[in-house]
């Protein structure tokens, strides 16, 4: 039995959660999210709750991704998912304009991402003076994913600590051909 799925998600007085079909709708003040319900899953919507039974025993685990990704966009409608990550090394910078974000990355070009619709990206520095990028957005998945993508054009390199990574995350250096001598 599903820990996570059997507990009820509590809908604030400013989210409408509305069911048509298979289609799920969830309208904040920040935005309007929808979700296709699979079939083995049921959603009960009461006044200020929304509960999610299992239809099928055999499909028991799409109870708790159901759950969760519905918690989830309640979350999302009413404050901003951000995911920050932070640009290291010399020569390495970062630069947003509207929906596009440009990269130098010590390669031979540019690196341009364009951001898809709903997200917001920003720029800013933090007090060593490098670069931060800063996703929000209402969808939790597309933030993170963008997020992932971002941090993919320039993998950790562990030798010098030039690299893309999720602010506050820590990568161990590695100490080099010299430090056994």
């Amino acid at each position: 039995m599903s820990r996570i799925g059997k507990l009820p998600i509590a809908i604030p007085e400013w989210v409408t959660v509305k069911q048509e079909g298979s289609i799920l709708t969830i309208a904040g003040p920040k935005g309007t999210l929808q979700q296709k319900v699979v079939e083995w899953v049921k959603i009960d919507i009461q006044d200020a709750e929304v509960k999610v039974s299992l239809v099928q025993e055999e499909c028991k685990n799409f109870w708790g991704l159901m759950r969760s990704l519905i918690a989830n966009m309640i979350e999302g409608v009413t404050k901003w998912y951000e995911k920050k990550l932070q640009v290291i090394g010399v020569g390495y910078s970062a630069q947003a304009q509207g929906q596009k974000l440009t990269l130098k990355l010590w390669l031979s070009h540019p690196v341009y991402h364009t951001v898809p619709d709903g997200i917001t990206v920003s720029t800013e520095k933090d007090p060593k003076w490098n670069d931060v990028i800063v996703l929000q957005g209402i969808d939790k998945q597309l933030v993170w994913e963008q997020a992932a993508k971002i941090k993919a054009y320039r993998k950790p390199e562990p030798y010098k600590g030039k690299w893309i990574r999720y602010f506050g995350e820590h990568i161990a250096l590695k100490a080099g051909k010299t430090a056994g001598k």
